[in-house]
Formats: C-alpha cells, sequence, structure tokens
C-alpha cells in the first residue's frame, strides 16, 4: 500500500488569504482521482493528501493539519468510522466530511457520534461538495437533504416517545426504551439506535419491567401500545 500522495505546498489565493487544506480518504483511485480534481479546481481549496485507507487519513491529518477531511466510510483496514474518530479526538478543529454511498440510520448517527460535522451521499452535486467543504472550514455542520430528513425523523421519533404522559413512574430514557420495544425493536437494534451498549438496555429493560410490574416483553409492548407508544 503506497502513502499519502505528496502534493505541492498550498500558496494563498488571490485575496491573500491561505486556501481551505484538504485531506481525501477514498479507497476507489476514480472517484478519489475525481474528487481530487474537483476540489482543486475549487475557490479557496487546495487538497494537501489523497489516501487510500482509514489508516492512511488518520497519519495525513497528524502529520499535516488539514482544516477538512473528506472520509468515505467503507475502506480496507481502519474503516470510515474509526478513522473519524481517531482524528477528531487528537485533533477536534479538523471538520470531517462524510463522503460516501452509505445512508442507513446506523452509518450516519456512528459517523456524527463519531465526530463528523457533515455527510453527503456520492451522488451530491460537484458545488455541494465544494461548498461543505467550506462550510465545514468555517465551523458549520453539513448534511445532505437525505440524511438531514433522516435526522429530524430520528429525533421526532425520540420526542414522541419521551413527551408522553404515560407510565411517570418512568424515567424519560426508560419511556424512550419503552417506546422502541413497543416498536418491535430488539435489544441490539434499540442499543444501536441510542448509543448505548447492550448491557445498559438490558438493565433498562429490566427496570421498566419491574417498575410496570409485567412478567415479560410481550406484556409490557401490550401496555405499551395501549397507552399510544410504539406508532408511527
Amino acid at each position: 500500500m503506497t502513502g499519502p500522495a505528496e502534493l505541492p505546498e498550498p500558496a494563498e489565493d488571490e485575496t491573500g488569504m491561505e486556501p481551505i487544506r484538504v485531506v481525501i480518504a477514498d479507497d476507489h483511485p476514480v472517484f478519489r482521482d475525481g474528487l481530487h480534481m474537483l476540489l482543486r479546481n475549487a475557490d479557496g481549496i487546495d487538497v494537501v493528501a489523497a489516501v487510500a485507507d482509514g489508516q492512511q487519513a488518520i497519519t495525513a491529518a497528524a502529520d499535516l493539519q488539514p482544516d477538512v477531511v473528506v472520509m468515505d466510510l467503507h475502506m480496507p483496514g481502519t474503516n470510515g468510522i474509526d478513522a473519524t474518530r481517531r482524528i477528531t479526538t487528537a485533533s477536534p478543529h479538523i471538520g470531517v466530511l462524510v463522503l460516501t454511498m452509505l445512508e442507513d440510520d446506523e452509518s450516519v448517527f456512528a459517523a456524527m457520534r463519531a465526530g463528523a460535522r457533515g455527510y453527503l451521499l456520492k451522488d451530491a452535486d460537484q458545488e455541494d461538495i465544494a461548498h461543505a467543504v467550506t462550510s465545514l472550514a468555517h465551523g458549520v455542520a453539513v448534511f445532505g437533504p437525505s440524511i438531514a430528513q433522516r435526522i429530524i425523523d430520528y429525533f421526532a421519533a425520540q420526542t414522541r416517545g419521551t413527551n408522553t404522559g404515560a407510565f411517570p413512574d418512568l424515567t424519560d430514557r426508560e419511556r424512550e426504551i419503552l417506546d422502541l420495544v413497543a416498536q418491535g425493536l430488539n435489544n441490539t437494534t434499540i442499543a444501536r439506535r441510542l448509543f448505548l451498549s447492550p448491557k445498559t438496555i438490558r438493565n433498562h429493560i429490566s427496570n421498566i419491567f419491574s417498575k410496570l410490574q409485567v412478567a415479560d416483553r410481550a406484556d409490557a409492548i401490550i401496555r405499551a401500545r395501549r397507552a399510544g407508544l410504539g406508532g408511527d
């Protein structure tokens, strides 16, 4: 595996301001080269490295301290989620823009939890990608329309579950989990949805069963649905 491509030092643009320094991380050569050309041709942006996997992205970010890393998620070795987490932990000022084909909830929220400040799909317009890079460099979070709608829907669902007056003995978190149980989700899915460990979910559900005085999951679902939880 070759290391990061060595590129010329950035020069000041015509306004006298240093350009936004970008590292690209994507394992598909054709897409990586195309994105490289797109960003190098955009005003005020300079690509300082283009790499093929997550570990190379981590190294390039540490060595070059770019303003933005454009990160694919599915790469060999260290994946984009783990690379994002390590980059943002070591250098919080670096903005990570996820650029991927993955738009499932698990990928979106895992990337956000890892510290990504932007999430676009690879079919985004070229102008949107360049604009997102510029926005992240200035501290503005950017999400594509379909991704933004997923985020809105997710938090709307949580609000529906936590705002109900049913089961006042339950904590907000317990009521939220009960709502997801009533939707038919298993413990593993609930844990991923709420970014909690499966053990934590099991403990919450045990407390819920005790407070509701139900014997099992089926009884809890019946009680929850009668109270209006678990609906669309």
